[in-house]
């Protein structure tokens, strides 16, 4: 039965030839606003997200995270009749995502070009690797192989190992930013009656995420060094140990709070002006004698102390979590305390989901089911071959 709540995207309808991260992440947050996504998938096991693991009760955890509220059709591309279907569908559509293969749209008819001539009111979104041109654009594109290209293996680890970042950084990078283009081209077409052809790719977005290092290295000549979780240009900044193995992580950021943190952690005003750390950049060249003082006393204090220590002083702090366990980020109190779990359905039964970050004030966003492959094939095919 329908949502009787009315969201700001209430009437939308998206088509996505989509799959792996991005261009399902741009869509799902479009679906929670209140669209209506079509995903197309091939037929048989559909989008290969799906068999990325199978530990959320058989489901994978990427798509279970991705493609909720979502109608899945199958259709077989490389036929004719599957192709009118899609026109079909399209031709009543106000926006369609695809991250096919730099070129496989137009080869499928489905380019911006042509669809915009036809559908004049579509919003088009291609999302690709490196985009439409230049010397990488049909080189594969996964994740890793971007994080590492764009620089963010580089920026990520310690002095000793760089590292690719935990989460798909990439891929949700493009995603968020299809995501926006989307909602603007949109709002534009309120005010022309005219669609658009967005293109964004994983490269563009990522690069666009490392502009602290790239604007810092253009402006010394070299990279910011690798730090772990300290910052390459701030100093203290990272995890530090209690006594009883309690890790808390500082990130002091300003000469008030560093005067603070002396007087009222450390309990020694005269450390904020010794030589070695009385300045920002001093604190970051005797990083190493600056964590020496600092573990010297919270190694003496154990880990409520410690945080009693920074609460009272009002200095910027965390904790570092493991995302399971007593105190993980499965039951972090501040999603409790607000409410931010919910269930949707699947073809495994109820699966957790976060609530999504955009809040509505007086509403909550739509949280669809996950689809089987192929699930609305027939109700949406026969819908759509009506005339």
């Amino acid at each position: 039965m329908p949502d009787p709540v009315s969201l700001p995207l209430d009437g939308v309808l998206v088509v996505a030839c989509e799959q792996a991260v991005a261009a399902p992440l741009a869509t799902r947050h479009l679906a929670d606003l209140g669209a209506r996504v079509i995903k197309i998938e091939r037929p048989g096991r559909g989008d290969f997200a799906r068999d990325y693991d199978t530990v959320v009760g058989g489901l994978s955890s990427h798509f279970v995270w991705l493609n909720r509220g979502k109608e899945s059709v199958t259709l077989d591309l490389k036929d004719p009749d599957a192709i009118a279907d899609l026109r079909r569908i399209l031709a009543r559509a106000d926006v369609f995502v695809q991250n096919f293969a730099p070129g496989a749209a137009e080869r499928l008819g489905l380019g911006a070009d042509e669809l915009r001539r036809e559908f004049p009111r579509l919003v088009h979104c291609s999302i690709s690797g490196y985009g439409s041109a230049g010397p990488y654009r049909d080189a594969k594109a996964y994740d890793l192989l971007i994080q590492a290209e764009a620089g963010l293996v580089t920026m990520t680890g310690t002095p000793e190992h760089p590292a690719k970042a935990g989460i798909p950084a990439a891929d949700i990078g493009a995603g968020m930013y299809a995501f926006s283009g989307i909602l603007a081209a949109l709002y534009e077409r309120e005010r022309t009656g005219e669609g658009t052809a967005l293109e964004v790719s994983l490269f563009d977005a990522l690069s666009e995420w490392m502009g602290f290092p790239l604007t810092y290295a253009a402006g010394a000549g070299h990279a910011p060094q690798r730090a772990g979780t300290s910052h390459p240009a701030i100093a203290p900044y990272g995890t530090f140990t209690a006594g009883d193995g309690t890790e808390v992580v500082l990130a002091i950021q300003n000469e008030r709070e560093w005067a603070r943190f002396c007087a009222e952690v450390l309990g020694d005003e005269a450390v904020a002006t010794d030589e070695r750390f009385a300045t920002g950049s001093a604190r970051v060249e005797h990083r190493g004698d600056l964590h020496a003082v600092i573990d010297a006393v919270l190694g003496g204090l154990d880990g409520e102390e410690v945080v009693a220590r920074l609460v009272g002083a009002g200095i910027a702090h965390a904790r570092r979590r493991d995302l399971v366990g007593d105190e993980g980020v499965l039951t972090h109190p501040q999603h409790l305390a607000r409410d931010r779990w919910r269930t949707v359905g699947s073809p495994a039964g109820a699966v957790p989901a976060l609530v999504p970050p955009i809040g509505l004030a007086d509403r909550p966003l739509r949280m669809g089911d996950i689809p089987d492959v192929g699930e609305h094939t027939d109700a949406v095919l026969s819908e759509f071959r009506k005339t």
